[in-house]
């Protein structure tokens, strides 16, 4: 199974800990894309109208200073750096050994200054708009729309499971095709948008914590203990199934 996740805006920087070696994160046939990602907003972090370069709220001076030691600055796993409402509701230090093991083996974050990354890869807070266009780099959602799909097709297989938990801003960097897309489930969150990012960090906990099931159905039974499920076949081929989920009370 592939749980897709994005990333969160809120990150914990790390107070100590080795600094960012690119080589080491996962997938390293994105490493020469990251290597232009990271100097290039390392660089215009530094410039006056940093804020505007890089298409985030000028009220954020911390993350953009931060933002010019990414090559220096401490590291740690993504899941410790990451610390949005997904990233708590998901808990994964409180995980037994098993299931997070399944949870780095299984989750890939996409993300704006990496690509794609494991909760297992270290790294030090950033901060890093999708939709942003870089001087020299392009525009990152559709540089990393090419290479990422280069890097993730072969390594999932034709009939394996995606569970897609996310935002719309980060699902066009890649979307599986083919024999890939029959088996592709988008999590949803019916009526509730404050609660959506909560409860797919529950969704990912619990799947997390048993075998991982085969199919759509297998995937809507799996959660039904846990949430109120619907699941729907998709409207035509190449879209995924949509998986509404609510948690019980």
């Amino acid at each position: 199974m592939l749980i897709l996740l994005p990333p969160s805006e809120g990150k914990i920087p790390p107070r100590r800990g080795r600094s960012l070696d690119l080589s080491s994160l996962s997938f390293p046939q994105l490493t020469p894309l990251r290597e232009s990602v990271v100097e290039t907003v390392a660089r215009l972090s530094a410039e006056p109208d940093a804020a505007g370069l890089l298409d985030v709220n000028p009220n954020l001076v911390d993350d953009l200073d931060r933002n010019t030691r990414l090559l220096t600055a401490p590291t740690a796993t993504a899941s410790n750096v990451y610390s949005g409402v997904l990233y708590q509701a998901l808990d994964l230090d409180s995980l037994d050994a098993a299931s997070k093991r399944r949870a780095n083996r299984w989750v890939v974050v996409v993300s704006a200054l990496f690509g794609a990354l494991r909760l297992s890869d270290r790294i030090p807070a950033y901060r890093v708009n999708i939709c942003s266009t870089l001087p020299g780099v392009g525009h990152l959602s559709t540089e990393w729309r090419r290479e990422v799909t280069a890097a993730l097709e072969p390594s999932v297989k034709s009939r394996e499971l995606v569970v897609d938990c996310r935002s719309s801003t980060y699902a066009g960097v890649w979307r599986p095709t083919g024999e890939r897309a029959e088996r592709w489930v988008h999590v949803t969150v019916p009526g509730a948008s404050h609660m959506a990012k909560h409860t797919r960090g529950l969704v990912v906990r619990r799947l997390v914590q048993a075998e991982a099931p085969r199919t759509p159905q297998g995937l809507a039974e799996s959660l039904s203990a846990a949430f109120d499920v619907e699941l729907t076949a998709p409207a035509r081929p190449g879209r995924p199934w949509q998986l509404a989920t609510t948690p019980r009370a």
